[in-house]
């Protein structure tokens, strides 16, 4: 008995698309959430872009002139990330039977290389003027204060984005959130720099502008390896993925279990899974077993969806049956080795097991007498012992109905 139980929206099994408005979020609390703290981040990030900016520049910062490019790109990646949020929460439709979830994931990518790509051009320009003293002035002392209050305010940020991130599981929030504090980060460095500039060090300016350049870049790697690890379907890590061999393992009928594989969406995970069951139990309570086993998972694990494949026995153990012939077939050849065209209309149940086939045919009692069905019962041992396809046939007498 081979069968796959159905794959199911776990969040909205039963959504039909009629019932959808043209945008009608997959989750509407993390949405919700998400889009809140966007645009708290944009009105933070634009007043910051525009002080940095002007500020460090009159001022003659290198340093803070930096930190304002990196505002700037904080800015860019907040739109990025409305956009996205939008985008990936849309519920699953013919074209993208699995959500939009991967939207989240390749913005995260596109976030992370363009931070990277602006750490280089940073460190490049700074490490370029440094080699030129010309370059090397004393700054404003007004930069310093701006350079102060970025510090406190990106701080803030991170502490209010992350704890969002955490409440709705946003995988997206929570990178937001740590470029949040990579931003806090720099900015303490950069204030460092105004500082050992302003006590006549004229060169620390310089030397944060590159510092800010290498944190900038480093954040954006981290991220767009991350994102691309999930979308080359990176599986979950260890520990999950035995919590989840022990859920499979531990629900009522499942004999054994092999070939469990994961992997990431957003944040949530797929998994499929091979499960063993009696393989001569009916077809319906396998199925049961199966759908009890991904409810199980569904339940306990933080799984979008979980594709469950039901096995008689371990498929890599066991000889294959797929050369074996059909039941049209099977019974044909039942009929003309017992030499009984009534077979036919028997009740007759076939078992493919280790690349042979295991037979059971019902008579009624008022049929075949216990003399009679111990003769029959002979003669198929005699056939099965030597034919190339049946490995046993039962006979079975029963007063039920067939």
């Amino acid at each position: 008995m081979h069968t796959i139980t159905d794959m199911k929206n776990h969040s909205h099994p039963h959504t039909h698309s009629s019932d959808i408005e043209p945008f009608d979020p997959a989750h509407p609390e993390r949405y919700a959430a998400a889009q809140r703290c966007t645009w708290v981040s944009v009105a933070i990030n634009l007043v910051l872009t525009v002080l940095q900016l002007v500020v460090g520049y009159f001022g003659r910062s290198q340093a803070l002139i930096a930190d304002g490019l990196h505002s700037l790109s904080d800015l860019l990646s907040d739109f990025l990330v409305l956009f996205a949020n939008r985008q990936s929460n849309r519920h699953a439709d013919a074209r993208h039977p699995y959500g939009h979830a991967r939207i989240e994931t390749a913005a995260t990518l596109l976030l992370g290389s363009a931070l990277a790509a602006l750490g280089v051009g940073l460190l490049i320009a700074a490490g370029m003027k440094l080699q030129d003293p010309q370059s090397l002035q004393a700054v404003h002392p007004a930069t310093l204060w701006v350079a102060l209050l970025t510090l406190v305010a990106k701080e803030g940020l991170f502490h209010y984005l992350m704890a969002v991130a955490k409440r709705v599981r946003s995988q997206m929030l929570a990178a937001n959130a740590w470029h949040s504090r990579s931003d806090a980060a720099s900015s303490l460095v950069v204030l460092i720099g105004i500082a050992g500039n302003l006590m006549g060090f004229v060169f620390l300016d310089l030397i944060a502008a590159a510092v800010v350049g290498v944190m900038i870049a480093r954040m954006g790697v981290k991220l767009a390896q991350e994102a691309l690890s999930e979308l080359i379907d990176t599986g979950l890590d260890a520990k999950e993925v035995k919590a989840i061999r022990d859920t499979l393992r531990n629900t009522p009928g499942v004999c054994g279990l092999h070939e469990l594989r994961t992997r990431k969406m957003a944040d949530n995970a797929l998994v499929d899974a091979h499960i063993m069951v009696d393989p001569k139990i009916s077809v319906s309570e396998g199925h049961y077993i199966a759908e009890s086993a991904r409810q199980a998972v569904l339940s306990r694990h933080h799984v979008l969806d979980v594709m469950v494949h039901i096995d008689p026995e371990d498929d890599r153990k066991v000889r294959p049956n797929a050369h074996l012939p059909d039941r049209s077939v099977l019974l044909e050849r039942l009929s003309a080795q017992l030499n009984d065209a009534s077979i036919k209309d028997r009740r007759v149940v076939f078992h493919y097991l280790d690349g042979k086939v295991d037979a059971e045919v019902y008579f009624p009692a008022q049929k075949l007498s216990a003399e009679e069905a111990a003769a029959l019962q002979a003669q198929c041992n005699m056939l099965a012992g030597a034919d190339e396809i049946f490995r046993s046939i039962q006979i079975h007498c029963s007063t039920a109905p067939e």
